[in-house]
């Protein structure tokens, strides 16, 4: 492969019936994916994104079961620990730990984030190809 070509990984969310109902008033239905290149890790959820470069990826856990509640609709910033979900359904995800936390949640970049939990269709599948041990 040249230098400048780099290998593409797109991820789709897994939505349920509920969640999409509750992300549709958002603009999240649509226009939320997970893009995976060969340096840097970008995700989309409707007008919130996380980029870093994949270097700055330090470790994933599959996770859930999830409370509607706590994880439906927008964006969703943890007070305990100021992580950010991308959730569409509440059956399972992946949490993805960040070296240096993240912009995410609001658009000025004031909180960052250590850790992203988003709900691609194959969560297993994501933790594989960012392999990180």
């Amino acid at each position: 492969m040249a230098a400048d070509e780099q290998h593409t990984q797109i991820f789709q969310f897994d939505f349920d019936t509920r969640y999409r109902w509750a992300a549709t008033p958002f603009g999240i239905v649509g226009h939320c994916f997970i893009k995976l290149t060969d340096e840097q890790f970008f995700a989309r959820f409707g007008p919130w994104r996380v980029l870093t470069p994949r270097a700055n990826i330090t470790s994933c856990a599959l996770s859930g079961p999830f409370g509607f509640v706590k994880t439906a609709g927008p964006a969703h910033l943890s007070l305990a620990d100021r992580g950010l979900t991308f959730a569409t359904n509440s059956r399972q995800g992946l949490c993805i730990e960040f070296s240096t936390p993240v912009r995410g949640i609001d658009p000025l970049g004031l909180i960052r984030h250590p850790n992203l939990t988003v709900t691609p269709a194959d969560p297993a599948a994501l933790a594989r190809a960012l392999d990180v041990r």
